[in-house]
């Protein structure tokens, strides 16, 4: 093993990792969960490295983080989850309880389609991207992203002001 892969692959690490993270979180609603994901898509990158194009490394960790939080989802231990009291919730911010409020919602859509929402609108992929990283088709992408944003619309509710610049 030599050193100087090492030290590009941390280097890489401590540049991305957050972004990583972020995108896993809005993947699966939990940060620790979101933790695991990338520790776990960073030890599959770690052993691969030597075969990784540098280029292609962001696309690979994507991947390799929206099939982890998919393949997630279907193990049974994850369905149920209990607590001995409600997380807090902001209040005081509209902004923070609007945000809370699309979180909650995004959670709510069926994984693959959250997947592609979040690498779509969040990620600022193209379908083209998104569908490569996600290894479906292109027409896959834009109907789960279609399907994605109308389920969030109505867990939103239909009277949901648009975004300015978007097409609702």
């Amino acid at each position: 093993m030599v050193v100087a892969d090492r030290w590009e692959f941390s280097q890489l690490v401590r540049e991305r990792a957050v972004v990583w993270r972020r995108e896993a979180f809005l993947m699966c609603g939990d940060w620790s969960l979101a933790e695991d994901l990338v520790q776990t898509a960073l030890l599959r990158m770690y052993v691969r490295r030597h075969r990784l194009d540098p280029a292609g490394i962001d696309a690979y960790a994507r991947r390799v983080i929206s099939r982890l939080a998919i393949d997630e989802t279907r193990r049974p231990y994850r369905r149920a989850e209990l607590r001995n009291a409600l997380p807090d919730t902001p209040v005081d911010d509209p902004e923070a309880a609007a945000a809370l409020d699309v979180r909650t919602a995004l959670q709510k859509v069926p994984p693959k389609q959250r997947a592609v929402l979040v690498l779509r609108f969040f990620s600022d992929l193209t379908n083209a991207e998104a569908a490569k990283v996600l290894r479906i088709s292109e027409g896959t992408v834009k109907s789960q992203a279609a399907r994605g944003l109308a389920t969030l619309r109505q867990l939103l509710g239909e009277n949901t002001e648009p975004i300015e610049g978007s097409v609702r």
